[in-house]
């Protein structure tokens, strides 16, 4: 048994969710650049390269990447021979997302009572939490900020299993086609395949955390991602929807298996400031 402080999560959360705010991944700016390179409208490439500059100037200044510093989403895998030592887990890490956005100067996004008062909270929690007891005696910790833009746009459809391929295509093409602008593309997209409704949900949201552009290790599914790709940057709607053939940066599809009655199908998008960050403790 290993025993960690819960001062040291809480440590970690608040530098991760400050980090990723100021710094996109290596893997979304170079898909970013990839993007300004291929697109061929004048005015998508423009905004590309606009949003790449923004980046740079986030990155050098330590300023957030956007106005909108999302919900703090946070996935742990928590060692089955870790214990925690000194507080609750939960408490910790909202703890950690508490400083965060209070020393890190990140704008405060989360109302309580949403369909009444909507006051805010002042200080980003509660957090959004998913905890997956895994083997070993580390915790990996993932912290994601999801803006409201994006995550608005989410789609969960309970398709039929005949529909199969081609109706989960036009699902998710639509699903980005309604989106349009709204989203501020170029996006990835995130496809939740099976399960229940709640679990394909997870799926989708979960995708959005891997590497930009690495395929599912399953080829079916791999083949479904390219296609959905370019289904999508046919229809036009470009960066930050001023037209072009760069919609979305990658489509990333996660499934898992679902009751023979039933096909779950969930999109969860993210914005050209994918943001997310790990760290194993």
């Amino acid at each position: 048994m290993r025993e960690i402080e819960a001062s040291q999560i809480t440590l970690t959360v608040a530098r991760l969710f400050k980090d990723t705010n100021y710094n996109l991944t290596n893997d979304v700016l170079e898909a970013l650049k990839q993007a300004a390179q291929n697109e061929e409208s004048n005015a998508g490439q423009e905004i590309l390269n606009q949003i790449i500059m923004n980046a740079n100037i986030a990155g050098e200044g330590q300023f957030p990447l956007c106005q909108d510093c999302g919900l703090a989403v946070i996935f742990l895998e928590l060692g089955q021979e870790v214990h925690i030592r000194g507080g609750d887990l939960k408490t910790a890490v909202n703890e950690g997302v508490r400083q965060a956005y209070g020393d890190g100067y990140l704008r405060k996004s989360v109302v309580d009572h949403p369909f009444t008062g909507r006051l805010n909270t002042q200080d980003n929690t509660p957090a959004i939490v998913y905890i997956d007891v895994v083997p070993g005696d580390k915790i990996k910790i993932t912290a994601m900020p999801k803006g409201g833009g994006a995550e608005n746009m989410s789609r969960l459809g309970m398709l039929t299993p005949g529909a199969g391929i081609a109706g989960i295509t036009e699902f998710v093409v639509k699903a980005v086609d309604e989106a349009g602008p709204n989203a501020c593309p170029p996006l990835i997209v995130g496809v939740g395949i099976g399960g229940t409704a709640e679990k394909a949900l997870l799926l989708a949201k979960k995708a959005l955390i891997r590497k930009v552009g690495d395929s599912n290790p399953d080829g079916e599914v791999a083949q479904l991602e390219k296609n959905l790709l370019e289904k999508i940057n046919r229809l036009g709607i470009g960066p930050m929807g001023y037209g072009g053939r760069i919609t979305a940066l990658a489509v990333h599809v996660e499934v898992f298996p679902s009751h023979i009655a039933s096909l779950p199908v969930a999109v969860n998008l993210n914005c050209h400031s994918s943001r997310h960050k790990e760290a194993i403790i």
